[in-house]
């Protein structure tokens, strides 16, 4: 059994991890995106600031995604 073999037998339980986390934990993970945000949009003068928003959004859309709710980020 090759390591890509190995790797995709265990992407069901990468998966099924990182689910839980976000159920457990998604508000600490959306604080953790909107202060990164915060942190582009400082360090550029407000430059990229909606960019960094935008990028934001869709992190933690993607979160949503992965649990399959539309709770637990925003």
């Amino acid at each position: 059994m090759g390591f890509l073999d190995n790797l995709k037998g265990k992407s069901s339980e990468i998966k099924e991890k990182a689910t839980d986390a976000v159920d457990k934990h998604g508000d600490k993970i959306a604080g953790g995106i909107d202060k990164a945000a915060d942190f582009v949009n400082t360090k550029t003068n407000g430059k990229l600031g909606d960019k960094a928003d935008k990028v934001a959004e869709k992190a933690k859309d993607a979160l949503d995604k992965l649990d399959g709710k539309n709770d637990d980020i925003k």
